[in-house]
């Protein structure tokens, strides 16, 4: 169950060999077991599968998986091909057509494209029951994924990271400025908060801190 791409491994050997992943792998096997779960077993780290630590240029975090019936694919903000895109996502292609002053109405709402350039797209914790948001965040997954942001902030340079409300923005506590831009915003999924994602230009500001550092720049 746990990734195959190489440059992962290496990374986090020492990481999956903890007391806490092992005991949070059969959590895991038991959650699936007994409750319909998402996404599907395979794609629980397909995060790590899509995009390469040798080739991350991008750290978009997102809560936890999208909990409808065929929706999630294991990145963050992602749904499967055919899925109807979701608000948020809808709210950020939108930001994305306005800071470049284009029309941009994509069809699907599969990321799979961003990942293959570079882009980490982590939700902090992996699985989640059928239509039960955040039901799985009493399990580990978060002392995971915060080492993993550990281990991209120590063992990688300029690295963006964009993090986009507040459960998000508490991720910047560990990576080190100093080494990597970190770019807060509000949430784009709630009305209420549009003042705060609308305008924040993260997408351009990526790009051209990656173009900066002499980087080849994301095709949003």
């Amino acid at each position: 169950m746990f990734i195959n791409n190489s440059s992962w491994q290496t990374i986090l050997s020492s990481e999956i060999e903890k007391p806490y992943f092992i005991d949070l792998m059969q959590q895991i096997d038991s959650e699936y077991d007994n409750y319909t779960c998402f996404p599907p077993k395979e794609l629980i780290f397909n995060a790590f599968e899509k995009c390469s630590f040798d080739d991350l240029k991008v750290v978009i975090i997102g809560q936890d998986p999208y909990h409808g019936e065929g929706e999630a694919n294991g990145l963050s903000f992602s749904v499967n091909d055919g899925v109807k895109i979701p608000p948020s996502l809808k709210n950020i292609f939108a930001e994305i057509a306005n800071e470049y002053d284009t029309i941009f109405s994509p069809t699907t709402g599969n990321l799979e494209r961003w990942a293959r350039q570079g882009v980490l797209l982590l939700n902090a914790t992996l699985t989640v029951r059928k239509d039960l948001a955040n039901s799985h965040k009493h399990l580990n997954w978060q002392v995971f994924t915060d080492a993993v942001i550990q281990k991209i902030s120590d063992e990688k340079a300029e690295v963006v990271f964009m993090l986009w409300g507040n459960f998000a923005k508490k991720k910047a506590e560990i990576v080190d400025r100093t080494k990597h831009l970190v770019l807060e915003s509000g949430h784009p999924s709630f009305a209420s908060v549009h003042k705060k994602w609308f305008g924040n230009n993260h997408f351009v500001m990526c790009n051209d801190y990656l173009i900066s550092k002499n980087k080849v720049v994301i095709d949003w």
